[in-house]
C-alpha cells in the first residue's frame, strides 16, 4: 500500500546541548517519509530549491522513495533556525526563512492519484483541504498541525479537521484545538470536529490514543497509552513528532486491515522511529537504521509497557 506524505522538505540549523549544525536535511515531509518507508512504499509531494541537491535526493532514493512530486523551483529551500536549551522538549525558533516555500501550491502526480491512503503534514490548512479535495478515494486521510494554524487560522484548519480520519497532535495542542483544559474531554471534543480517531504525543512520555464511535465498524474504544523509551541521551528532538507520525502510519498502511490491535500497534511502532530520530542530527540515524534494529526495539517497548510477575 502507498502513503502520499504532502509537507516541507527543508532544511534545519540546530543547536542542542550535544552540538551544533548547519544546514542539515530536514522539514516535516522529509523525517515522515523516512520513517514510513520501513513498512510501505512512500510518495513525497514538496517544494525546493536550488540548494536541494542530487547528494540530498539520493537520501530518499536509497530508501526507495518516489520522489517524482518534489517541484524543483528557483531560489532556496524552507529554512529552520532554533536551539534547545534547558528541557528538550520545546524548540525556541530563531529564524524561520520560507523561501520557496512561501509559493508552494501541491500538485499531484497523475501516478500519485491511486495512493491508498494520505498524510497531510504540517503546513498551510488551505493546502491541505486542497489536496484532500483531490484524493476523494483514498483509504484512509491522517493529518498534523500546529500552534500557529490553531491560534490564526481556526476557520480553515476546522474544514481541514472535518476531513480527516485521524489527527496527530501533541497534548498542548489537542487543548488548544478543544478550548479544555482536562485531556478526555479535549479529545473527544476535538473528535467532535470531525476526526474518528486522535493520537495524542506527549513527547519523552509516549502517546494516547482516543477513538470515536465511529471507528472499527462503529465498535467504541477504549483510550490506549503507548510508552516512550527511556533515553540516557536525546541529540535532537527536532524530527520526533514527524517520525512518530511515519512509523505510526507506515505500520497501518502496511497491513491489510485496520483492527483495534493494528491501531494500537502501530503506536508501538511510532514510539520506535521517534525514538531511532532522535538519537543523532536531522535525519542522520533515520537513514541508517535497520529492520533488525527496529523489531528489537519494538520487543523493547513491548517489554515496558507489561507488569509481569508483579507481587503484593
Amino acid at each position: 500500500m502507498s502513503i502520499l506524505v504532502v509537507g516541507s522538505v527543508a532544511f534545519d540549523s540546530i543547536e542542542t546541548p550535544s552540538g551544533k549544525v548547519d544546514h542539515i536535511l530536514g522539514g516535516a515531509a522529509t523525517h515522515f517519509s523516512l520513517a514510513a518507508s520501513y513498512f510501505t512504499d512512500v510518495r513525497v509531494i514538496a517544494v525546493v530549491g536550488e540548494d536541494f541537491t542530487a547528494e540530498h535526493e539520493a537520501i530518499f532514493g536509497k530508501r526507495g522513495i518516489d520522489t517524482d512530486g518534489i517541484e524543483h523551483a528557483p531560489g532556496l529551500s524552507f529554512h529552520w533556525t532554533g536551539a534547545y536549551s534547558g528541557s528538550l522538549n520545546e524548540a525556541k525558533t530563531l529564524g524561520t526563512d520560507l523561501n520557496v516555500f512561501a509559493a508552494f501550491e501541491p500538485k499531484i502526480p497523475e501516478q500519485y492519484l491511486d495512493s491508498e491512503y494520505l498524510f497531510l503534514a504540517n503546513i498551510d490548512p488551505v493546502l491541505q483541504s486542497r489536496v484532500r479535495a483531490q484524493m476523494p478515494k483514498v483509504k484512509l486521510v491522517c493529518g498534523d498541525t500546529m500552534n500557529y494554524w490553531i491560534a490564526d487560522h481556526r476557520e480553515n484548519l476546522l474544514k481541514v479537521l472535518h476531513d480527516l480520519d485521524v489527527l496527530l497532535v501533541n497534548d498542548g495542542e489537542t487543548r488548544m484545538i478543544a478550548g479544555e483544559t482536562n485531556m478526555v474531554k479535549a479529545a473527544d471534543a476535538v473528535m467532535a470536529m470531525g476526526p474518528k480517531a486522535i493520537v495524542v504525543k506527549h513527547g519523552e512520555y509516549g502517546a494516547t490514543g482516543f477513538f470515536s464511535d465511529r471507528v472499527f465498524e462503529g465498535a467504541m474504544s477504549r483510550p490506549f497509552r503507548a510508552p516512550a523509551l527511556p533515553l540516557a541521551e536525546v541529540v535532537d528532538p527536532t524530527g520526533a513528532g514527524d517520525s512518530f507520525a511515519g512509523g505510526f502510519y507506515g505500520y497501518i498502511a502496511s497491513q491489510p486491515e485496520l483492527t483495534p490491535a493494528v491501531f494500537r500497534t502501530a503506536m508501538f511502532y511510532g514510539g520506535v522511529m521517534g525514538s531511532f530520530a532522535v538519537e543523532r542530527f536531522g535525519t542522520e540515524r533515520l537513514q541508517a537504521v535497520t529492520s533488525e534494529e527496529i523489531n528489537t526495539r519494538f520487543e523493547l517497548f513491548r517489554e515496558i509497557s507489561h507488569l509481569e510477575g508483579a507481587r503484593d
